[in-house]
């Protein structure tokens, strides 16, 4: 019987991911979601952006929310940005999050290299998307889980 991506994470694991995408949101008006899955059948962007969609995170009112994909029996991963994060950023910074993410998982750190890359990326978008006084979290925290 396969491992599914949830069993991967103990409650702790999967506890710390969510306090870190807390965290990193406690300084900016941006929105950031982790989905895993054990496979990605599609190029893996295409697949990434499919998530980003259909978890809604096209739907801040900034369009600043930022997904980090992982398909961990596929080796592959992604992150998405909404329009308004990717023109500030650019594509050298998602390489950037993408081999540390690498790094971390080929030493089967799994949380950690989340936890960090989570971290980056809330820098990232508290640079560039401030909190705001009358911020709300529009998105869940949850890491979202496929097959």
């Amino acid at each position: 019987m396969q491992t599914t991506p949830q069993q991967l994470f103990t409650a702790a694991q999967q506890q710390t991911i969510v306090n870190a995408i807390k965290n990193a949101e406690l300084g900016t008006s941006g929105e950031i979601r982790v989905h895993i899955e054990n496979t990605c059948a599609l190029p893996v962007m295409e697949r990434a952006i499919e998530m980003f969609y259909s978890l809604k995170m096209d739907n801040t009112e900034l369009n600043n929310g930022v997904l980090v994909y992982v398909a961990i029996d596929a080796k592959k991963m992604a992150v998405v940005g909404g329009e308004s994060i990717n023109i500030k950023v650019g594509q050298d910074f998602w390489n950037d999050v993408i081999a540390q993410l690498r790094s971390s998982f080929a030493q089967l750190n799994y949380t950690q290299g989340l936890t960090d890359a989570v971290t980056e990326i809330g820098k990232k978008l508290s640079h560039y998307f401030p909190i705001q006084n009358n911020d709300t979290n529009e998105l869940t925290n949850d890491i979202s889980f496929g097959e």
